[in-house]
């Protein structure tokens, strides 16, 4: 797999060488499931009948194993938090957290561990990985726990999670896992330079983002300093989201049926359309201080960011003096706006019957809006629930940005629901850097898309 990845590579490279404090919102939220009566605090008694064929007696004394890829403060919080279930737990479970490197690092231990004696019982893996060990018949579907009238959830406290946060982990008729972690890829906006620029609204579509990147641009030459003529319009990222995201905004994607095309007519525009901006020079590639950086010292009128830089860009403003007003925006298509929903999730692995609900009760409390508070203010990310907000009022007032995230969640859309696209999002990645580093022209778009369509199908091999 690895070398005929490198061979793709090398393939892409031959191809292209030739050629102010806001309100709180209100979460918008899903439509609610059948759902099952209210879950009862631990140290009430349980007067319905669980449907799950475990007495609370067989819990004590279970130990449920949870691996995750966090570390630093998130690993900390985490440890946090399994420290307090186990102290407060009525059932006597007992947690315990192995952390790993990264992502990467857990698919493969996972995985190599999926149907062994020392698999985990929680995963916190991304929603693609659940979609692969599914296959391997290795994942609880959740929804008869979701369902069960004593240790469930309610309609209510369903529909208390964003839509776009709750399908992600559905698959058919199976759910493979709940929310653990939300996240988007946003374009920041430098709202004082653009009013200086005559614009008092930000692009609501491509073409209104174009003139504003080009006036940006346009702005730079006028000056005498010639170092920065290229500079002004968006800064380039080829992160594989923001790819996804500026092909979703023209109404293309990645995923079709059950597999993934990239050659797609809406795929040609959308990919015309960013390429576009960089020949007319609208978008510059910087090379060597970090790409915030430049946004911050306006050299950028639009950059790109993950949910989770917002804090950090803020004390980046602060520290450079400035006192020029930014928000984030969605991604700007030919009618409509999107933005790209993606992160981890809690998937359980089967076991017996006990430990399964055991598993499953410690991941329902994760899901509490008291210890979500905790992650958001810990780690800057969206809340999973909208009740959720109203613990959140001192971060709210302190983030505006990230209020403005929260307020775009009716336009997110998820990643691809396919196993592969663990590997696929590399290859996008990989095609719409190569498509600016090697300055492809936009008559050749059609051949890298084409050519992302023929890495897919190898790596599929």
């Amino acid at each position: 797999m690895k070398r005929r990845w490198l061979i793709s590579l090398l393939l892409f490279s031959f191809v292209f060488s030739a050629c102010q404090t806001p309100s709180i919102p209100d979460v918008p939220t899903s439509t609610p499931e059948p759902g099952a009566t209210d879950i009862p605090a631990a140290t009430e008694t349980l007067a319905a009948e669980s449907s799950l064929g475990v007495e609370a007696e067989a819990l004590a004394g279970i130990t449920v194993d949870v691996w995750h890829p966090w570390y630093g403060v998130p690993a900390s919080l985490f440890d946090s938090q399994v420290a307090e279930f186990n102290s407060v737990n009525s059932w006597g479970i007992l947690v315990r957290a192995r952390s790993f490197q990264n992502f990467t690092e857990l698919y493969e231990q996972a995985g190599a561990a999926v149907h062994g004696p020392d698999r985990p019982d929680v995963v916190v893996g991304l929603p693609e990985y659940a979609v692969e060990w599914h296959a391997q018949e290795a994942v609880v579907d959740l929804n008869p726990y979701l369902s069960d009238p004593v240790y469930g959830l309610s309609g209510p406290e369903i529909a208390d999670f964003p839509a776009v946060f709750w399908e992600q982990d559905q698959v058919g008729d199976v759910r493979l896992g709940m929310p653990a972690q939300r996240t988007a890829r946003l374009l920041l906006y430098n709202q004082t330079w653009a009013s200086e620029l005559g614009y008092e609204n930000p692009p609501a579509t491509a073409q209104e983002f174009q003139e504003q990147a080009c006036k940006a641009n346009l702005s730079m030459r006028a000056d005498e300093d010639p170092q920065n003529d290229g500079r002004g319009g968006w800064l380039i990222d080829t992160h594989p989201v923001t790819a996804l995201s500026w092909l979703l905004a023209f109404g293309g994607g990645a995923q079709e049926s059950s597999g993934f095309r990239f050659l797609t007519p809406e795929n040609i525009e959308a990919a015309r359309f960013v390429k576009g901006l960089s020949e007319d020079s609208c978008a510059w590639r910087t090379q060597n201080l970090e790409p915030l950086t430049r946004f911050v010292d306006r050299s950028a009128l639009f950059a790109t960011a993950s949910l989770d830089d917002l804090p950090d860009l803020a004390r980046a403003f602060a520290s450079a003096g400035s006192f020029d007003e930014w928000t984030v925006l969605p991604f700007p298509g030919a009618e409509g706006s999107v933005l790209v929903i993606y992160g981890s999730s809690y998937i359980m692995f089967e076991s017996d019957d006990a430990e399964q609900l055991a598993a499953w009760l410690f991941v329902r409390w994760l899901l509490s809006p008291e210890n979500q508070a905790d992650w958001v203010n810990s780690a800057g990310l969206f809340p999973l629930q909208a009740s959720t907000m109203s613990l959140l009022a001192d971060y709210a007032a302190g983030h505006p940005q990230w209020v403005g995230a929260v307020n775009l969640l009716p336009q997110g859309h998820t990643t691809p629901q396919l196993a592969a696209w663990r590997t696929v999002r590399v290859a996008l990645g990989d095609g719409f850097t190569f498509m600016f580093r090697v300055d492809t022209p936009v008559g050749q778009v059609p051949t890298m898309l084409a050519q992302l369509d023929a890495i897919v199908t190898d790596l599929d091999k």
